[in-house]
């Protein structure tokens, strides 16, 4: 079986918004805590990421927002509204590697050298949008992947999985005329974007390639597993994807400050063999994997390592 490439470099640490943030540095702390049985499993393999390129964020982003933000972190930081924290010297480096451990991920499924790939990354990335941050996101990792896997890898169809608390506005911006890209999510609704309703199916081109599953205050794993199970999965086998890419908060969690639904730590084991089939049976097993929300940090190391192991089960 080919190894599973986790992601990770000690700057995503460095970055910090500031004092009393949940999207905090000790988020990662409690994943690599959780997972440190995995360093002697060898279905997985440990590796630091690259800074991704200028040129590959900017596939997605617009070259002076990208110029402003490294020009921000050079002088020493700033509060920045939009991100809902503060920018400082490190969180340019940082977002920089966050979409570099993608594209590597990216780019070692597609050649066939891992079997999949998961970013344990900060800052997250799919509230960003084309020139501005948004809610704790700098640059939207999950696209920068998928515009590099289009332009650069020459794959025609990706679907790209959203099970973040929060609507992923940004990704699904970034592919709404995009019918290359097919984009799944569910979250809680109505919650922060205030994006993501079922009217919301794309345009142009791009029609039809956008399939929001909104729940209610208080859905537990039965509905997201329902969600999954009847809308994503009849819906995506007729996109036929060559890889499949996976926002994956973790903040729906029943524990979760920022969440109202009630999903469980063995909920995300079973959203692993679900996604996990599906990659099996439509995408040659290949799948990448990022992380987005998640701020309880018991929750989130638990909720990971659950997933993380529902994504290598066998059959």
């Amino acid at each position: 079986m080919k190894p599973v490439g986790l992601i990770y470099d000690p700057i995503f640490a460095e970055h910090d918004l500031g004092p009393g943030q949940p999207e905090c540095p000790e988020r990662l702390i409690s994943i690599l805590n959780a997972l440190a049985s995995f360093r002697e499993d060898d279905r997985f393999i440990w590796v630091e990421p690259p800074e991704a390129q200028v040129k590959d964020i900017a596939r997605v982003h617009d070259p002076a927002y990208i110029d402003w933000v490294c020009d921000t972190c050079a002088k020493g930081g700033s509060y920045y509204p939009a991100l809902e924290g503060t920018l400082v010297p490190e969180s340019y480096p940082a977002a920089l590697k966050a979409a570099g451990a993608v594209i590597l991920a990216c780019d070692r499924v597609r050649s066939g050298e891992w079997g999949g790939g998961f970013a344990i990354v900060r800052p997250p990335g799919h509230h960003a949008v084309h020139n501005s941050a948004m809610g704790f996101c700098i640059f939207n990792n999950i696209a920068i992947g998928a515009k590099y896997l289009l332009e650069v890898k020459d794959v025609k169809s990706i679907l790209i999985v959203d099970f973040d608390v929060h609507h992923g506005n940004g990704t699904q911006d970034a592919f709404y005329s995009d019918g290359r890209v097919a984009f799944f999510s569910t979250h809680q609704f109505p919650h922060y974007p205030g994006t993501g309703s079922k009217k919301e199916t794309g345009v142009g081109e791009g029609s039809g390639a956008t399939l929001n599953a909104p729940l209610q205050s208080g859905s537990d794993d039965g509905e997201m597993l329902l969600a999954f199970a009847d809308q994503l999965i009849p819906w995506a086998e007729k996109r036929k994807p060559e890889i499949f890419l996976i926002s994956a908060g973790f903040d729906a969690h029943s524990d979760d400050p920022l969440s109202a639904l009630q999903v469980s730590t063995e909920g995300y084991r079973h959203i692993g063999q679900l996604l996990k089939a599906f990659a099996d049976k439509h995408c040659q097993g290949r799948w990448v994997a990022t992380l987005e929300g998640g701020y309880n940090l018991t929750a989130l190391g638990a909720s990971v390592k659950a997933f993380l192991e529902g994504m290598v089960e066998d059959g």
